[in-house]
C-alpha cells in the first residue's frame, strides 16, 4: 500500500497562489492514479482534480477548473496541485489520495490511500 504525505499548506489571502505537494513512498508510485481532494468544515470531502498514471490526462472539479493545475514527476514519486486565484471558498483541508486506475466519475470513496492532509486558509 502505498503511503502519502502532504506538504505546502498555509494561510494566503485571496487572489493569491499556493503549491501543495503528495509525496508518495514505494517505488510504484508511477503504477497509481492520484486524486486531490478538499474538505471544509461541516462539509462533505469533494473531488478537486486527479491526474493519470503517466500524467497524460488530467481532470478538474467545475470549481477549479482554470484556477488549479495538478502535476506529478514519477521520478521524485511527488503529485503537486498548483493553486492560482484563490478563494475564500477553497479554504479546507486537502487530501491528496491514489488508486490504479481512475473510475469516473471521481469520487472519494473510491480511493483507498490517503494522506494526512493539508490545511488550506484564504483571507477575504
Amino acid at each position: 500500500q502505498v503511503q502519502l504525505v502532504e506538504s505546502g499548506g498555509g494561510l494566503v489571502q485571496a487572489g493569491g497562489s499556493l503549491s501543495l505537494s503528495c509525496a508518495a513512498s514505494g517505488r510504484t508510485f508511477e503504477t497509481y492514479s492520484m486524486g486531490w481532494f478538499r474538505q471544509a468544515p461541516g462539509k462533505e470531502r469533494e473531488f478537486v482534480g486527479a491526474i493519470t498514471r503517466s500524467g497524460a490526462t488530467t481532470y478538474y472539479a467545475d470549481s477549479v477548473k482554470g484556477r488549479f493545475t495538478i502535476s506529478r514527476d514519477n521520478a521524485k514519486n511527488t503529485v503537486y496541485l498548483q493553486m492560482n486565484s484563490l478563494k475564500p471558498e477553497d479554504t479546507a483541508i486537502y487530501y491528496c489520495a491514489a488508486r490504479p486506475f481512475l473510475k469516473i466519475p471521481i469520487r472519494p470513496g473510491d480511493f483507498g490511500a490517503w494522506g494526512q492532509g493539508t490545511q488550506v486558509t484564504v483571507s477575504s
